[in-house]
């Protein structure tokens, strides 16, 4: 499990947000930054399988009791917790404070989901609330997804700079609130971004060829924590690579069940 002794810790950092963070910024000094090496599950459906030995669990924010959070970290895990920061999903509980001037088109192949408009006060306003009720259940870390619709077909017209000026918003309130924070997926912004950021979490770099982009945050010290959904036959050509470049590679279905191929086991 996980040695205290290695894991650093930041000072809060100004990122010239003009946007509030939260009350807190000024009483928080420092968050968990993870080491290259830490090992680690994400499971975002099905009953939590809390057994698999790893260093870190990347769980559901809404989903997961706050007791289950305490349960993993008494036995020595630290706990991120995920939520959509760039998707409005039609089966959360605060489903009902977004603005329909503020939902955009479907996300293809996610029914229940839609694009957000990041720069809508009362988006950014949502988002701080997740972020307290992370800091709240005890996570030690945050996973926000759909951080990229700048480059996706979301119904509004967004921009790069939209992007990573909301991207820095969600890190600086996170940070605010003694959370570290990964960047997820979102690749063509990572120089813009890596200091930004405690960890990277990619989906499919491989699959498209992406891989090299990560590179700055292993370069910085900071975790790569990736995934592949890929067939158990293709786990040994895309673990010697990902073992190559130090990411924490996983082989795992879609659905993101329990089930796992850990390439830091091969």
């Amino acid at each position: 499990m996980i040695d205290p002794r290695r894991i650093a810790v930041g000072p809060i950092l100004l990122l010239g947000i003009t946007s509030l963070v939260g009350p807190s910024a000024a009483a928080v000094e420092q968050w968990w930054q993870p080491a290259t090496d830490v090992s680690w599950q994400i499971q975002l459906s099905g009953d939590l399988d809390t057994e698999i030995p790893v260093d870190v669990y990347d769980i559901d924010l809404f989903d997961t009791p706050r007791a289950t959070i305490a349960d993993l970290q008494d036995d020595g895990r630290r706990v991120i917790c995920y939520f959509s920061a760039g998707s409005y999903e039609n089966w959360r509980p605060d489903k009902g404070r977004f603005p329909e001037n503020a939902l955009g088109k479907p996300l293809d192949g996610w029914p229940g989901e839609r694009w957000l408009d990041i720069r809508s006060a009362a988006v950014r306003r949502i988002m701080l609330a997740r972020l307290d009720l992370a800091a709240d259940k005890g996570c030690e870390a945050v996973d926000p997804d759909n951080v990229d619709g700048y480059a996706n077909r979301t119904g509004f017209s967004l921009k790069a700079a939209d992007q990573v000026r909301y991207n820095q918003f969600l890190a600086g309130a996170a940070h605010a609130r003694g959370l570290a924070v990964g960047l997820k997926n979102d690749v063509e912004q990572i120089p813009a971004l890596v200091d930004n950021f405690d960890f990277a979490v990619n989906e499919e770099c491989f699959r498209y060829d992406e891989c090299g982009t990560l590179e700055p945050f292993i370069a910085a010290g900071k975790p790569v924590f990736q995934i592949e959904y890929v067939k158990p036959a293709r786990a040994d050509a895309i673990c010697g690579e990902a073992n190559r470049l130090g990411f924490q590679t996983l082989i795992k279905k879609l659905s993101l069940l329990a089930w796992r191929i850990d390439c830091g086991d091969r």
